[in-house]
């Protein structure tokens, strides 16, 4: 189970946000019960819908012939196409086939460099694109097809492409007159919110992730959110936090731990509330901190600089990992840590940076039990509830974009598009 902690120099704060809950709470009630506004876009909230049974055993069992054959895997999509499956396979690593990653660029160096790679390999790939409208799927779509119908020829090139997209959509006609396999995007489901789908656990799946084990920290996530009073939810708790802080004049909010293996989940947290809540003038912008590399860095501006943040901390309750510092018999002066672990090290300077920090600015705490599938699962619904909360209260749309379309209608005219 996830736990927050808030840590804030103005004491009166804990008593104003009790306040706050207490006066949104209508908010919550209705999320609980599933806006018939927002009917439509709701299919994540009720994990069981998109990874019940039936789509498990259809992924699991696509993903163990891709494993059995393959030497590497091409994951084509951007954002919320493949957010979710890399922040967890670059976490826990893999023991399947290389996944490459492709359809998150136009830059024709980080292009080149996935051709390269995938050259002599065994390869299969999945273009996840929910509308097929999007230019960076697209475009690396067609040239992994080009290299594969030249590498194997039209029928096996066919057998070892995987089209993840809107029924009825040209994705899928594709799919049928060229004999791909198809798999359902949910229409009900954002981008962004589409993790907890095929979408994301068929990557993962490949990549030899337990994908029963994190769709089940989802659920019982989803369980403990769904019919939490305000009082003991946390995601409300969470989400009233960063309204009532950004009310208050914080522009920026940063999500930071002292754990690198968080490096690709930072991707899928800022795109998750850029997108959902940097809408109509508003919104906290979410940046990120990989400490304690970046405490020689932002960390003094943290300290010292414009206030104009508050930082919140992931911290995992079960360390990740042990090294013991040995004394090596060269007196360098750091004796001081002879005999020590890693783990205390990083716990020590992680604390140390809580009780720095917040003694200027609010500073949360969301531990973890641990790192693992389950604990994964945990987080994607728990973040995704609280965006949904938090974008409400805010005020905006939690599942429009409009924004994102601005600069596409410029680029396609100057790529002469026919709109």
């Amino acid at each position: 189970m996830i736990h927050l902690k808030l840590y804030d120099p103005k004491p009166e704060q804990t008593r104003a946000l009790g306040s706050y809950m207490e006066a949104h709470s209508h908010l919550l009630e209705q999320i609980q019960a599933g806006e018939d506004g927002y009917k439509d876009v709701l299919g994540w909230l009720h994990v069981s819908t998109w990874a019940g049974e039936a789509v498990l055993s259809q992924v699991e069992a696509l993903a163990e012939k891709i494993r059995k054959d393959a030497d590497a895997f091409v994951l084509i999509g951007v954002g919320g196409s493949n957010n979710t499956a890399r922040s967890v396979i670059e976490a826990l690593g893999t023991d399947g086939p290389e996944i490459i990653y492709a359809g998150n660029t136009l830059s024709p160096r980080a292009l080149s460099q996935v051709m390269d790679a995938v050259k002599g390999k065994k390869i299969w790939i999945n273009c996840i694109a929910k509308n097929f409208e999007t230019l960076e799927p697209g475009s690396s779509f067609r040239i992994l097809r080009k290299y594969m119908y030249e590498a194997y020829g039209s029928t096996e090139a066919a057998q070892r492409i995987i089209a993840t997209g809107t029924r009825g959509s040209l994705l899928e006609g594709l799919c049928h007159e060229h004999g791909y396999t198809f798999l359902g995007f949910p229409e009900d489901v954002g981008g962004r919110y589409s993790g907890i789908t095929s979408v994301g656990l068929l990557p993962m799946a490949v990549a030899g992730i337990n994908i029963r084990k994190l769709v089940q920290g989802a659920m019982d996530m989803e369980r403990s959110l769904l019919f939490a009073s305000a009082g003991e939810n946390v995601a409300f708790e969470y989400a009233c936090i960063r309204n009532m802080l950004y009310k208050q004049g914080y522009a920026l909010e940063m999500l930071a731990s002292f754990e690198p293996a968080f490096r690709w989940f930072y991707k899928w947290w800022i795109q998750l509330f850029a997108e959902t809540e940097g809408k109509e003038g508003k919104g906290l912008f979410p940046v990120t901190g990989e400490y304690s590399e970046e405490l020689h860095a932002v960390g003094q501006f943290v300290q010292e600089g414009t206030p104009l943040m508050f930082e919140t901390f992931l911290d995992v309750k079960t360390p990740v990992g042990t090294l013991v510092i040995e004394n090596d018999g060269i007196k360098d002066a750091f004796d001081y840590l002879d005999g020590m672990d890693f783990q205390t090290v990083n716990r020590i300077a992680f604390e140390a940076t809580v009780k720095a920090h917040s003694r200027r600015l609010p500073c949360l705490i969301l531990t973890l039990d641990r790192l693992d599938e389950y604990c994964f699962g945990e987080m994607f619904y728990f973040f995704m509830f609280a965006c949904c909360i938090s974008a409400r209260l805010l005020g905006v749309n939690p599942f429009d974009q409009p924004g994102v379309e601005a600069y596409k209608e410029q680029m396609f005219e100057g790529l002469g598009k026919q709109v």
